[in-house]
């Protein structure tokens, strides 16, 4: 674990720009109890344009080159997949499919999406077609889906008694194991490599992590909690590594913080906890590393933190209950 390498997923950086251009980077955050995505300029911190999407808008992803933007579509008579053009900030396309789909995965070279709807299933997506072309059946309520960096690999977590993570191999969408954690899963993070895959599952401040190869949980590390804060039932929510390959940063739902683990040693320690003006719910970078995005759905707002001095830096007003957020590098 010592020598693991590690990359942040959400945080994606988008295509080079051209010459004479200068990339602009863009926080997108999808308002889970309205019907939008707040789009947030990350050099001012300050809203740019909110973009209504449909109803109780959950997951988002974006590929590699960060040519397009995907985003899930909870509410309304059945769930949909909406494209965003990151540009434009406007909505390009949008797909028909199962119900309540949530936080959704797509592949770095952006031709396929795996979507979890609450039927039991993945959908596998062709993106260019906007199609759907397989479903692959986990059982439980699918929930969180990750993709490899090299885009071999892509991992299903589904709710439920399961208690386990899928392995799909891409070439195929063919299922090639599973990793079984100690509770129900939540969400998840991988690093780049795709050796390790880290896990928040329910009853547990803290995370899970997991040997991809042998398909086994290696560790499970709790979060210290002051003892005032043990008389308050919680669970983590959101879970990210930052982009200087040193930490993992996760949610603490009712305890109100962000805690961060060194995971440069040979087992993980948590070595901060940022108190939060709310209940929080996600978290995500920018992709230099400066800043942590964090948020805050009871409050309507995401902290913005100063990775280095811990300390929240200013608050961003958003929609109706923010859940998923992300870093869009576009040159416009």
């Amino acid at each position: 674990m010592r020598h693991a390498t590690w990359v942040v997923v959400l945080a994606l950086i988008g295509p080079s720009a051209a010459a004479g251009q200068t990339p602009r980077q863009k926080l997108y955050i999808t308002n889970s109890a309205g019907n939008d995505v707040t789009i947030v300029d990350v050099a001012t911190h300050k809203v740019i344009k909110s973009v209504e999407v449909g109803p109780r808008p959950h997951g988002i992803a974006v590929p590699a080159k960060g040519d397009f933007i995907l985003v899930t579509i909870e509410g309304g008579k059945q769930g949909e997949l909406v494209w965003i053009d990151p540009v434009k900030d406007v909505v390009t396309r949008r797909l028909s499919i199962g119900p309540a789909p949530n936080q959704l995965a797509v592949t770095p070279d952006g031709n396929f999406a795996y979507v979890p709807v609450s039927d039991g299933h993945y959908e596998v997506i062709d993106t260019k077609k906007g199609a759907i072309l397989e479903r692959i059946k986990t059982g439980g309520r699918p929930h969180n889906a990750l993709c490899s960096a090299d885009g071999r690999l892509a991992f299903l977590a589904p709710m439920g008694p399961i208690n386990k993570v899928t392995v799909v191999e891409v070439a195929g969408h063919k299922v090639v194991g599973a990793i079984p954690f100690s509770n129900v899963v939540r969400p998840i993070a991988l690093s780049k490599d795709a050796r390790w895959l880290f896990a928040e599952v329910d009853g547990l401040v803290g995370f899970e992590m997991a040997d991809v190869a042998s398909r086994k949980m290696v560790e499970r590390v709790e979060a210290e909690l002051k003892p005032q804060a043990k008389k308050i039932a919680s669970r983590s929510h959101g879970i990210e590594v930052r982009p200087d390959q040193k930490e993992v940063w996760i949610c603490d739902v009712e305890h109100k913080e962000a805690q961060v683990f060194d995971i440069t040693g040979a087992k993980p320690k948590q070595v901060a906890a940022i108190a939060m003006p709310g209940g929080v719910y996600w978290i995500t970078f920018s992709p230099d590393g400066r800043y942590g995005y964090v948020s805050v759905r009871t409050q309507n707002q995401v902290a913005v933190v100063d990775t280095s001095s811990r300390q929240i830096v200013t608050l961003i007003s958003t929609g109706k209950e923010p859940k998923r957020l992300l870093v869009v590098t576009s040159p416009d």
